[in-house]
């Protein structure tokens, strides 16, 4: 690129800005620009300056003025907080409570799975006979899920603990009967449901002590008693 060379001495930057305001403003006021604003012959004479002034001021009272911005509705997302050393516990207690109620419950479908069958025997085609136990854990396994649900959700979910005590008080039943008739052996078969049971409850339990419920507001407000009517003279007093 070829140097620079010297500015112009007769530059004046009043008179440059003046042609631009003057090609931005409307043509109903060109007249007013041009009465405004004379044309300067030089750039050191101090009393062309002053009227270029007062005409650029002139000009800045004709524009419109500028609207504040207006302030965003867009919610500013709050930073994540770490985790304290009493949550990290709590939610690893609460992860290793999952892992045990899987293992048991895994383990009490293994040991029940076969009572549950031998009663379906008799009474079920051979080729089905082995889903039959799955009428009995199926609508269990569903109703627990919901439950689970409900707890991270902190709601309550009374329908769903109903079908898991249902079809848990059944599978107890079915397998006890096909149990000898001793305390024992009816204990035996009766455990892995009742554990399975419990574990699960304690899990449920796990969850909503690490996400604890909100707290509703009060539906009815108090309402400030209104005083009583003046009583006029003359008249006897209400009775108490």
């Amino acid at each position: 690129m070829p140097p620079l060379g010297p500015l112009d001495p007769l530059w004046d930057p009043a008179e440059e800005l003046a042609c631009l305001l003057q090609e931005s403003v409307p043509p109903e006021h060109v007249d007013a620009f041009a009465s405004a604003v004379p044309v300067q012959e030089t750039a050191h004479d101090a009393f062309e300056a002053d009227h270029s002034l007062a005409g650029l001021e002139q000009i800045t009272a004709q524009l419109s003025p500028v609207r504040p911005p207006t302030p965003s509705h867009r919610r500013v997302s709050p930073r994540k907080r770490a985790l304290t050393p009493l949550q990290t516990g709590s939610f690893f207690t609460a992860a290793l409570a999952a892992v045990i109620v899987s293992m048991v419950s895994v383990y009490g479908g293994m040991v029940t799975y076969d009572p549950l069958r031998h009663v379906a025997e008799p009474r079920t085609p051979r080729h089905v006979v082995g889903w039959w136990p799955l009428l009995v854990y199926g609508p269990w396994m569903v109703a627990s899920l919901s439950i689970l649900r409900a707890a991270l959700h902190r709601r309550r979910a009374a329908h769903s603990w109903c079908v898991v005590l249902l079809f848990s008080t059944i599978a107890v039943i079915l397998c006890v009967a096909q149990a000898p008739r001793t305390i024992t052996d009816a204990a035996a078969a009766a455990l892995p449901a009742v554990a399975a049971l419990a574990c699960f409850q304690q899990l449920v339990r796990q969850i909503t002590l690490t996400r604890p419920p909100r707290q509703a507001a009060p539906r009815h407000r108090n309402v400030t008693p209104s005083p009583p009517p003046p009583r006029r003279e003359g008249s006897t007093p209400p009775i108490q």
